[in-house]
């Protein structure tokens, strides 16, 4: 296991991702952030966290996104393989008709974005949903997904894998785990 992206350049990358969707998503009144249980939230609530310190510190008009998680514990292709335990999903906003940025740590095979979708439209019917990730391993890809804002392609093999973690001192990095 090694530091793929430790915790200052991961911050880095955040801050970089939150001025791409200031920039992308100028009408924050009908655009919502929803992180992916469980990296995707990490990184959703650190782009938040982004996001608001820039309007606190310019003084502007733009406001944040509302921001909330999405479970997709139960729409996964691999639920059946496993017992899982769900996890917390908390949407306290209407989707419908707004643009919805989904949010997640790594994107691999496309898998997981597929279940969220999924479950995302058991919740509404978004104008649009557009896909922001930390990491894409774009090489492994099993399904026509691809990511609208990308932290940072990572290329591995495809038995590696990349997992958000949050260290003793409360730190995000992305490990490296390989077999």
């Amino acid at each position: 296991m090694k530091t793929q992206i430790n915790n200052q350049a991961l911050l880095i990358i955040i801050d970089q991702l939150a001025d791409q969707l200031v920039a992308a998503y100028p009408d924050s009144s009908n655009t919502v952030l929803v992180g992916i249980q469980q990296g995707g939230v990490i990184v959703s609530n650190l782009i938040d966290k982004a996001i608001r310190n820039k309007i606190g510190n310019n003084k502007t008009s733009y406001l944040p996104f509302e921001h909330g998680q999405l479970d997709i514990t139960f729409y996964r292709d691999d639920v059946r393989n496993k017992i899982l335990a769900p996890d917390t999903m908390h949407l306290p906003f209407s989707i419908e008709g707004k643009t919805v940025i989904l949010v997640d740590d790594v994107l691999f095979t496309g898998r997981t974005i597929k279940a969220a979708l999924d479950a995302l439209f058991d919740y509404g019917r978004p104008d649009r949903v557009k896909l922001c990730v930390l990491a894409d391993r774009p090489e492994h890809r099993q399904f026509p997904i691809q990511a609208d804002h990308v932290g940072k392609a990572i290329h591995t093999q495809s038995s590696d894998k990349l997992k958000l973690s949050v260290n003793d001192q409360g730190q995000a990095e992305l490990l490296l785990i390989t077999e």
